[in-house]
């Protein structure tokens, strides 16, 4: 699975708008979208971000696991 779709996916299961995950991320809803279409690819600080915020390790936002829990 490409991380623009379980991107998606997430913000979808958790109810969510690309404005609200732009606002965590600190940028634009504009930009949010780039990412999800993969017109741009996502920063690392993002990437962490969204992990913390949803819970999830990297690997499983970057598609290489389907667990999603994070290993602490």
């Amino acid at each position: 699975m490409h991380y623009t779709k379980r991107l998606r996916d997430l913000r979808e299961d958790h109810d969510k708008t690309q404005q609200q995950i732009a606002d965590v991320l600190g940028t634009s809803q504009t930009m949010y979208a780039r990412y999800e279409r993969g017109a741009n690819e996502l920063p690392i600080r993002h990437l962490l971000t969204l992990c913390g915020y949803y819970g999830v390790s990297a690997d499983y936002i970057l598609g290489r696991t389907d667990n999603p829990k994070t290993n602490r």
